[in-house]
C-alpha cells in the first residue's frame, strides 16, 4: 500500500509517532509531509524528535514535485494525524496551496482513502460543518478519541487504542489494543 502520513501543528503528536511505529515500511510506501507548525509541536512533545521509519521519504511543504500531489500517481491512502481544525477546514473547502493540502484534495476527487484524525475539544458548529463537508466529499473523520474498557496502563497504551482504529480503516493488520469482546453469557 503506498501511504502519506500528514501531521499538522494540533497537540497529539504521539498519535502521529505510534502511526509511524506502527506501519511496516517493508511492506508499505510511506511518505511524510508535515505542516509548518508540526516542527514545533514536534519539538514540544517529542524531546528526542519524530521517528521516521528507514525507507519512508519525507517531502518539503512547498514543493508540488511529490507524486502524490497528482491524480495520475493517487497513493492508496493518506492519515492526517493530528488533524488541526484549520487543516480539516482548508481540505474541506478545497484550498490546496501547500503539499499537504493537494494531497488530500487529491484524494477526495480520486475517491481513495482521506483519514483525518482531529485532536480538539469542544467544537464549533464551524468545525463541524466542516467535517460534515468533509464526510459528504468521502472522507473519513476519526477524532481521537481513545478507549477504557481494556484499562490502559501508561499513556502510549491509550494513544494506541486511536491508532489501531486507525490502522483497521487503512486496512493494516495489528494487534495495539484489545478488541471488544462478546460478553460472557
Amino acid at each position: 500500500m503506498r501511504i502519506v502520513v500528514a501531521i499538522t501543528g494540533a497537540t497529539g503528536i504521539l498519535y502521529a509517532q505510534r502511526l509511524l511505529d506502527n506501519l511496516d515500511s517493508q511492506a508499505h510506501e510511506i511518505h511524510l509531509v508535515l505542516s509548518r507548525y508540526a516542527h514545533q509541536v514536534i519539538h514540544e512533545e517529542l524531546p528526542d524528535g519524530l521517528r521516521v521509519p528507514a525507507g519512508a521519504v519525507t517531502h518539503n511543504l512547498k514543493s508540488m514535485n511529490a507524486p502524490f500531489a497528482s491524480g495520475s500517481n493517487a497513493f492508496d491512502a493518506m492519515v492526517v494525524i493530528p488533524c488541526t481544525m484549520g487543516t480539516m477546514g482548508r481540505i474541506a473547502h478545497g484550498l490546496s496551496d501547500d503539499l499537504l493540502l493537494r494531497a488530500a484534495d487529491v484524494m477526495l476527487k480520486e475517491r481513495k482513502k482521506l483519514i483525518l484524525v482531529p485532536r480538539e475539544t469542544p467544537l464549533s458548529l464551524v468545525q463541524v460543518k466542516n467535517m460534515e463537508l468533509l464526510l459528504l466529499a468521502g472522507a473519513t473523520v476519526l477524532p481521537a478519541n481513545p478507549s477504557f474498557y481494556a484499562n490502559p496502563k501508561t499513556v502510549v497504551e491509550v494513544v494506541d487504542t486511536v491508532v489501531a482504529r486507525v490502522l483497521d480503516h487503512l486496512g493494516v493488520a495489528n494487534n495495539l489494543a484489545p478488541r471488544w469482546r462478546e460478553e460472557p453469557e
